[in-house]
């Protein structure tokens, strides 16, 4: 099982110049490596590929060791295997038929990381206190937020130190045992769950979870502050630092997103031990004209992959059900009331029932995970869930 733990690194200025001259050396190679491939294909008609690559980029960081030489030899690998992934990929989708992409020369504003070997240039350090500072080649040490401890039976596979809007993290790329399988069992606090963006989360027990709209909250800050940098002069140190704010607001966003679906997600996983989602793919919301601002603002796939690593370590069952007529047939009698998008009230005609239709969805989203042998209406077996089982 394979889990990525990410840290702030707390550098002083010293320390983030030389992280910047790391990252500029680093672009400067993949843009060399990228222009060596294309100049080798124009004059012989043949691919030149990442072993000849490493060999010759080797032989300058030798001779140019107070420039290249400052960086990594492993991080300098990552660099030429990260674009031979890309041409890997370039080469995959043309044989596929589908749009290419040719791998691209990049700017300091679509590079943002280095990789390395967990101890071969870094090193992560936690002294008996439990206090962890990270070291750097060429760096030396930096102090980290050390939030949460690497477990002890984790391995570190992978390292990568990234630049994201002025600040510098650390992620650990680290493999755990694999948690034991879950054990077929009945359940007893199964739960059907129905995502949308009115609420983002409607429960089978009646629980509906308000949509916080982050994107929508900042949007007037965000507009006035990207009307400012339009009218500044292009590419000027004025206009640097207001993308910069940009960058930040964009980040304290996604950070208030990302805290929030933690915290649903574990608390799901610790209430329930069965879970039941739709098995419907999301990009229909993300391509939709009208619902595609709302839909990235809510970040339900984002909910989704917390829910099912949770789950997993947790030994929680998450099954997937078909999504069919789930908001259009009613969960006490079965019988199919068609509505429209607009309709947030579901009224059966043939037993009475009235309640929120996302509500009513979920209801039907858990009796499609549980034995189809039940008696009475669905709520009732709900409610009594406990003398249900899991398939």
């Amino acid at each position: 099982m394979l889990r990525t733990f990410k840290y702030q690194l707390r550098l002083d200025e010293t320390q983030t110049q030389v992280l910047d001259y790391l990252l500029w050396q680093a672009r400067q190679v993949y843009n060399a490596a990228l222009e060596q491939r294309i100049n080798a294909y124009r004059e012989t008609k043949k691919g030149i590929g990442y072993a000849a690559q490493w060999a010759h980029f080797r032989d300058l960081r030798h001779e140019q060791a107070d420039t290249l030489g400052r960086l990594n030899a492993s991080c300098l690998q990552q660099m030429l295997r990260r674009l031979d992934k890309a041409f890997t990929a370039f080469f995959r989708r043309v044989k596929a038929g589908e749009t290419p992409g040719f791998p691209r020369f990049k700017g300091h504003n679509r590079f943002k990381s280095l990789e390395f070997t967990h101890g071969d240039g870094c090193k992560l350090r936690v002294n008996a206190e439990g206090r962890a500072s990270f070291y750097i080649q060429n760096v030396g040490e930096v102090r980290l937020t050390y939030h949460r401890p690497i477990p002890t039976e984790s391995k570190i596979k992978h390292v990568v130190v990234k630049q994201s809007a002025g600040r510098w993290y650390v992620c650990l790329m680290l493999e755990l045992p694999d948690p034991a399988p879950i054990a077929d069992k009945p359940a007893v606090k199964p739960v059907g769950v129905d995502i949308g963006l009115e609420s983002l989360l409607a429960l089978s027990d009646g629980t509906l979870m308000d949509n916080p709209r982050w994107m929508r909250q900042a949007l007037a800050k965000l507009r006035r502050v990207q009307r400012h940098a339009a009218r500044q002069m292009k590419r000027s140190h004025g206009q640097q630092e207001t993308y910069a704010q940009i960058a930040k607001l964009h980040e304290h966003i996604a950070n208030r997103r990302r805290d929030y679906w933690h915290k649903v997600a574990r608390q799901m996983v610790r209430k329930y031990d069965l879970i039941a989602l739709e098995d419907m793919p999301l990009a229909f919301m993300t391509r939709h004209a009208h619902l595609a601002l709302s839909a990235h603002d809510a970040g339900l796939n984002e909910f989704r992959q917390y829910l099912h690593y949770k789950a997993e370590e947790a030994g929680v069952k998450v099954m997937a059900v078909n999504p069919r007529n789930t908001s259009q047939r009613c969960s006490g009698c079965g019988m199919i009331v068609p509505k429209d998008l607009s309709v947030r009230l579901h009224v059966c005609p043939e037993c009475g029932l009235t309640l929120n239709r996302d509500i009513n969805a979920a209801r039907n989203i858990l009796s499609l995970a549980l034995p189809p042998a039940r008696t009475g209406r669905l709520e009732l077996n709900v409610s009594g869930s406990n003398s249900l089982s899991v398939l």
